[in-house]
Formats: C-alpha cells, structure tokens, sequence
C-alpha cells in the first residue's frame, strides 16, 4: 500500500473529505496561467499544455451558459517594492514585471469581451484584490478553480475560497505544478479539507444537467 492509500484510509476514519458540490450559480477562476508560467524554459514554467486544454474546455462551456469568468496574473513593479518578502523567498518572481509580456494570459486561452483579468501580488487570488466584491455582485456560491501551481496559488486561493463562504471545486486535470509530488499532494489535501477535488468533464456535467433544469 502507498503512502496515499494509507493516508486515504486514516482520513476516511476521521470523517474528512465530505463532497460539498456545486451550488446553483458557479464561477471560473482561471489562475495564472500566464505566458512566464506556461513557457517551460522560464524558471517560473512548467510543461502545462494539458492544463490549458482543460481549461479552454470549461471556458467554453461557462461562456456558453452565461457564467462569470475571472482570470487572474501576477506583476510588480520595477522597484519590487510590491512585492514584499514574497520575492525575497522566490527571486525568480523577478521575471514578472508589470507591463511586460510575461505577465499576459496565453494567449491559447486569452480573456474576450468583458472578462477580467486580476492583479495579484501574492498568492491567493483574494488577497489584496477586489474578487470578493466580483463574486458577490455576480451572485456567486460556487468557484471553480483552474491553472497553476497546484501547492502554490490554487491551493492558497483553495483555502481562501472556503473560508470566504464559498463551494470551491478543483478539477485535477485542469491544474498543474512543476512537480508531480506537490502536485498530488496538495490535491490530496485540498480534497481532504478545502473542496472536491474531481475532473473537468465532471464539471462539464454538473454545468450541462443545471442548465437544463
């Protein structure tokens, strides 16, 4: 047994895990899927064509339906006063200047029409921005959660989705790290304790039957 069986196992017996599903008006949050983080040869990117395929699926489908989408990316200024310590523990964060191409959406999945794209500085898409307000405006219960890096800024966003009161949705496929082994686990435990971690096509469902009722 592997140490994920295992650890499956003892969070089952302590009732962790519970499904929380989709609410009845939900939201694409498409993190940071920005030009430095979807080229493999910056030190910030990572190979995530396949993410980006899953999120061009369900940005068609939230288009379709109506729904609100967000995007979000990170950029500082050339002082890197902005940036805090944050760029201090990750010197490579450096590469992402307000202004520059790096900080732009990939194109593969560019924002159109009135989609928003969110300045952040840290790593949760809440912290410092007025996504809050967006939500709140929009009716929003329910954030579907997509980009990358899964142990970075999906998981922190993950956390703050919960503890501002919404369902919070993670498709695994359509996120993605520089490393299998942070990867899985920060799914695991955004699963464990944060949202239901599942597939786009699972999402894709949920999207098709609610509008159909």
């Amino acid at each position: 047994m592997n140490w994920i069986d295992d650890t499956e196992d003892r969070y089952d017996d302590l009732e962790f895990g519970e499904s929380v599903g989709m609410g009845e008006r939900p939201a694409l949050l498409v993190i940071d899927l920005i030009n430095a983080f979807t080229d493999p040869s910056s030190n910030l990117g990572a190979d995530v064509d396949d993410v980006l395929e899953q999120t061009e699926r369900l940005l068609e489908a939230f288009r379709e339906h109506n729904l609100p989408r967000y995007f979000t990316t990170v950029a500082f200024e050339d002082s890197y006063g902005d940036a805090g310590m944050f760029v201090e523990k990750v010197p490579a964060l450096k590469e992402l200047r307000l202004g520059t191409d790096r900080v732009e959406v990939d194109e593969r999945i560019e924002p159109i029409a009135d989609e928003r794209v969110i300045l952040k500085k840290y790593a949760s898409a809440f912290f410092g921005t007025d996504l809050q307000s967006e939500l709140t405006t929009n009716r929003v219960d329910t954030l579907v959660l997509v980009g990358v890096t899964t142990s970075g800024c999906v998981r922190a966003t993950a956390v703050d989705s919960l503890q501002h009161g919404y369902r919070t949705i993670v498709p695994a496929d359509a996120v993605g790290d520089r490393a299998e082994g942070p990867h899985r686990a920060n799914l695991f435990d955004i699963d464990a304790k944060y949202g239901d971690v599942v597939l786009t096509d699972t999402v894709l469902e949920e999207i098709t039957t609610s509008s159909e009722e």
